[in-house]
């Protein structure tokens, strides 16, 4: 039996993307656990690798080779994403607890979320400084200071190795850019205390030859705009401040119920806490059985045990014990493409050494870099003609990209003929029926939207905002909703968690709107389907796809690209980054766009037909045409590009086929391109076009105009 069909009964809830839940994900994408449901939670859509940090101050790496794209790795798990960072866990409930969603119930969970610093607690540091982690902060402050011009000053206190890494790299990049003027490493006891004496003599020479200036046993008083001061009274000037010292574990830990050593979390052989269901990795544990300094190598080393032990713990099989090694080789950056190996009192330094630890950090990061392509089901070998064109050769869209065409849509509707009841006001082709109510005009709709995440949270919110879209296009106030829900099969207990979290969401966004969910259906199938029917009130005329002028101007009120993006990361071939933003954009409902162009002569969302198959909508409501300034609709962040590469969305050749003398390439076929949840299109006065996009930029829209409306029913145009 297909594994992908059996029932899901357990929740796995990975806390944090640090190295060792990375490379489990990685290893489970390669072998699922039927029946468990996956969920890791990270506060962006990329976890850092630290340990290239020192390349990429020094101006070896991109800032985008760091980066492991946890949303990309998540996909090939099979797993659900959650972008934020967790706040608490309820050990006792066993619930993860992050801001802006409902909590996260586990059945196991494990806690690998790195470490944090000590340094804001320095006088003067919050406001003037920058601490090395989290990284991805860091370094995005770092790559906007070293590219900028005139002399400059650094400092980093503490002077351990990490310490003594991002001095010699700083010192580095500015002295290429022909920038440094100091570099300062402070440190309050001896530096380089932790390592062997050959390798610290050799570090305590390259910072010499590198121009940094060695401050020990000064410890920092404050630090201030464009200077620190040392306890003893001195100054030392620095531009930009970082500390590598005060590691320390993240204050929630501490409410968690879990036995901690000075706020690391406890864990046995088996890398248990003292709450057996909840297991922990990497620098936010404390080894109990055999203490060992923080250092990636343990982090990666513990990866394949705790991947058996999850699985184990979720299929009761026995456990294995993680047996740390007693030492392991150091390989220190020293700024230049030079680096220092100790191990076992030995000692190296040099441009092989560099080689060979820039060698292993690859190798690290092409694990997550090129994940294995896993292979489709093929086909029985017996089957039906026409079964391979049926399949295409990409996998169905979620969301609207998973829509019948509008071709075959309207052409369907077109045979059902007209109701003729006096309390139904007819609008072929508009986005929501038009009711009479004892005198009250009233709008209604339905949508249901195709999972394309695997967060039940994040869909119910874009599925709401989605309905919510063709009552707010039409000038309506949203009034009530019916919940219409499908869950894959599952377990009874996850069956209550899903829906917890589904309507809590949907709750949320509905009550926002103004409306109330006042019922629903759910049931049983392959794959979550979230959906609403809405009804709104109208208390002025509804505005409809008919009404536009020639000479109107067009507005958009949300960029495109949501359908490509959709279906470059059900592929593995979206940048993370990307998907967050697009998902952000869905999610941002349109009642106060709608309240701005409350004037529009005709509008619409652009949903499942794309632009230019909506606006055609408008158009043949009109009886008018339009031109579209292709060059000044705006486009999600990195739709272009994946345009450009040939992905699209299943639905882009229906969408096309209702416009087929409009020929398109690369990105302007995102002008076809099926959005969910996307923006209002509206035709309004032109002298009013202006001060509407200002009042829609001012309430967060990325707005833009982009066409006019022309004479010449259903003919559109494009132009530059």
């Amino acid at each position: 039996m297909d594994s992908s069909r059996l029932p899901l009964t357990r929740d796995l809830v990975l806390i944090g993307g640090g190295h060792t839940h990375a490379l489990v994900l990685r290893k489970w994408g390669m072998r699922p656990l039927p029946g468990a449901r996956l969920t890791v939670i990270n506060p962006g859509p990329a976890a850092p690798y630290s340990g290239m940090l020192p390349g990429f101050v020094a101006g070896h790496y991109a800032r985008a080779e760091l980066d492991i794209d946890l949303v990309r790795l998540a996909r090939f798990a099979g797993a659900r994403v959650v972008l934020g960072a967790a706040e608490h866990i309820d050990t006792a409930a066993q619930l993860v607890h992050v801001p802006g969603r409902p909590p996260i119930a586990y059945d196991v969970a494990s806690i690998d979320i790195g470490i944090t610093s000590a340094m804001p607690d320095l006088p003067g540091f919050a406001e003037h400084g920058i601490p090395a982690k989290p990284l991805g902060r860091f370094a995005a402050r770092w790559a906007a200071f070293r590219d900028g011009s005139g002399p400059a000053h650094a400092a980093v206190i503490g002077g351990g190795v990490a310490g003594a890494e991002l001095i010699l790299a700083m010192a580095f990049a500015l002295k290429s850019r022909g920038r440094l003027a100091q570099a300062t490493l402070i440190d309050s006891d001896q530096a380089l205390r932790a390592i062997g004496e050959t390798a610290r003599q050799k570090l305590l020479r390259a910072l010499v030859e590198h121009g940094v200036r060695l401050e020990e046993n000064a410890p920092v008083e404050r630090v201030e705009d464009g200077y620190l001061v040392l306890q003893d009274g001195r100054e030392v000037l620095s531009d930009f401040t970082t500390g590598a010292a005060g590691a320390r574990p993240y204050g929630w830990l501490a409410d968690s119920g879990l036995d901690l050593q000075d706020g690391f979390i406890r864990i046995g052989e088996t890398l248990q806490s003292s709450v057996p269901n909840v297991f922990a990795a990497g620098d936010c544990a404390h080894m109990d059985f055999a203490p060992r300094p923080k250092a990636g190598v343990y982090a990666v080393r513990q990866a394949p045990v705790l991947y058996h032990n999850l699985r184990s713990t979720l299929t009761g099989d026995p456990l294995r014990k993680y047996r740390p090694q007693k030492d392991y080789l150091k390989l220190i950056s020293m700024g230049a493409r030079e680096a220092l190996g100790e191990r076992f009192g030995t000692t190296l330094a040099g441009p092989l050494m560099w080689s060979w630890k820039d060698r292993i950090d690859q190798a690290f990061m092409e694990k997550f870099r090129d994940l294995p392509a896993m292979d489709a089901p093929p086909l029985p070998a017996e089957h039906t003609l026409g079964m391979e064109e049926a399949l295409g050769d990409k996998p169905l869209c979620g969301g609207c990209g998973a829509k019948v065409g509008r071709g075959a849509l309207l052409g369907t509707l077109a045979g059902l003929g007209t109701s003729e009841r006096a309390d139904i006001t007819p609008l072929p082709g508009d986005d929501a029926a038009l009711l009479t109510t004892g005198g009250v005009k009233q709008v209604i709709s339905t949508d249901h939207l195709r999972s394309f995440t695997n967060d039940p949270v994040i869909m119910a919110r874009i599925a709401a905002v989605h309905a919510l879209g063709d009552i707010w296009a039409m000038g309506a106030e949203p009034q009530a909703a019916t919940a219409n829900l499908i869950l894959p099969r599952m377990s009874p207990a996850l069956q209550s968690r899903t829906l917890q979290e589904i309507m809590a969401t949907a709750t949320e966004v509905m009550h926002a709107a103004g409306a109330a969910i006042i019922g629903g259906h759910t049931s049983l199938g392959d794959e979550l389907t979230v959906g609403f029917t809405v009804t709104g009130l109208c208390p002025r005329p509804a505005i409809t796809l008919a009404g536009a002028k020639p000479g109107d101007a067009l507005i958009l009120t949300k960029p495109l690209g949501s359908g490509v993006l959709m279906a470059a990361e059900m592929a593995g071939e979206a940048d993370g980054g990307w998907v967050a933003a697009a998902l952000e954009q869905m999610s941002q409902p349109q009642d106060e766009a709608a309240r701005i162009l409350q004037d529009a002569h005709a509008m619409t969302d652009v949903t499942g037909f794309g632009l230019l198959g909506h606006l055609l909508g408008i158009c043949e409501a009109s009886r008018t045409g339009a031109e579209v300034f292709t060059a000044q609709v705006p486009l999600m962040q990195g739709a272009a590009d994946l345009a450009d590469s040939g992905i699209r969305s299943s639905l882009l050749a229906a969408n096309q086929a209702v416009l087929p003398e409009l020929k398109t390439t690369g990105w302007q076929e995102l002008l076809f391109d099926p959005q969910t949840a996307g923006g209002l299109l509206a035709a309004v006065a032109a002298d009013q076009a202006d001060d509407l996009l200002t009042q829609l930029r001012a309430a967060g829209y990325p707005a833009a105009l982009i066409g006019k409306v022309t004479q010449g029913a259903g003919a559109i145009t494009l132009s530059a």
